[in-house]
């Protein structure tokens, strides 16, 4: 794999048209159905860029091994993801700077609210419920201790905010009233059952998912739930180790370092995409 260090992605790179960038991601136009999302090496939790490994390309190929995973074990799913090759647009001189952390993908309307599943209690759904018993304003049993795990996952719904502002936790009833109560509930169905795969089959190579977060589309012409973005990376879910696993505390996740160790988060994602996968990183 490719050990470029790659912060920033310029239209002129690729060779298309950019239409967005977030805290990760770059993403560009390939055609009116289209984009192409390139993974960079930005680190979103601290404002510090990765020096070493290719963090965008672990991130990418970790979402494709998930994909080709969900496409086996839910064939009806509707994924976005087309190909991790290379549009023909891209200049030869920089598809090596583009290789591995690129995905083309199907453009669809993407639904406004991030969808999240809890298996167990932490962050801050810990910090809610220490004060109100509550976790996205739903009752929870007594006595949880940090870190539990939760003897049925949950959804727990938020905003998309804008950029410099933070989501927003929301009720499953408020996230009916966004999407349109059978949406919704189309949404919560769906993402408790990914949880629940890629929680089983992540406990049996040694990673515990905490918590993880969906983004769902809808296709424009069936009106059926597309799964789109990332899915079930350490920067989108928190995975914690099954070996050092001690309930009543909080735990090291693969993303969540301290500032002062954030240069070993390749070591991190890679040693959680080598125990998800079974393939060496190289």
């Amino acid at each position: 794999m490719p050990s470029d260090v790659v912060v920033e992605i310029n239209a002129k790179d690729v060779g298309l048209e950019k239409i967005a960038s977030g805290k990760v991601r770059e993403i560009f136009k390939v055609d009116d159905e289209t984009l192409l999302f390139v993974a960079t090496d930005r680190i979103s939790a601290y404002d510090v860029v990765l020096e070493s490994v290719s963090k965008g390309a672990l991130l990418t190929q970790l979402s494709a091994h998930w994909f080709e995973l969900i496409r086996t074990h839910i064939p009806s799913l509707q994924l976005h993801l087309i190909s991790l090759s290379l549009p023909p647009n891209v200049p030869p001189e920089t598809q090596h700077l583009l290789a591995n952390r690129s995905m083309q993908v199907r453009r669809h309307p993407i639904l406004p609210i991030e969808s999240i599943v809890r298996g167990y209690i932490t962050g801050s759904a810990w910090a809610e419920y220490r004060v109100s018993g509550t976790v996205n304003g739903m009752r929870m049993p007594a006595g949880l201790q940090e870190s539990q795990r939760l003897e049925t996952a949950i959804w727990t719904p938020s905003t998309k905010a804008e950029a410099g502002e933070h989501d927003e936790n929301i009720s499953k009833e408020r996230a009916g009233e966004i999407l349109g109560e059978e949406v919704a509930a189309r949404v919560e169905g769906m993402s408790l059952r990914l949880y629940e795969m890629a929680r089983d089959y992540a406990e049996k190579r040694g990673i515990l998912i905490a918590d993880t977060k969906f983004e769902f589309g809808l296709d424009a012409q069936t009106n059926e739930l597309v799964l789109v973005d990332e899915v079930l990376t350490p920067d989108s879910s928190r995975f914690w180790s099954a070996e050092s696993y001690v309930v009543g505390q909080s735990q090291q996740s693969y993303d969540k370092l301290p500032e002062e160790i954030v240069r070993r988060t390749a070591e991190k994602y890679t040693e959680a995409y080598e125990k998800l996968t079974g393939k060496t990183w190289r």
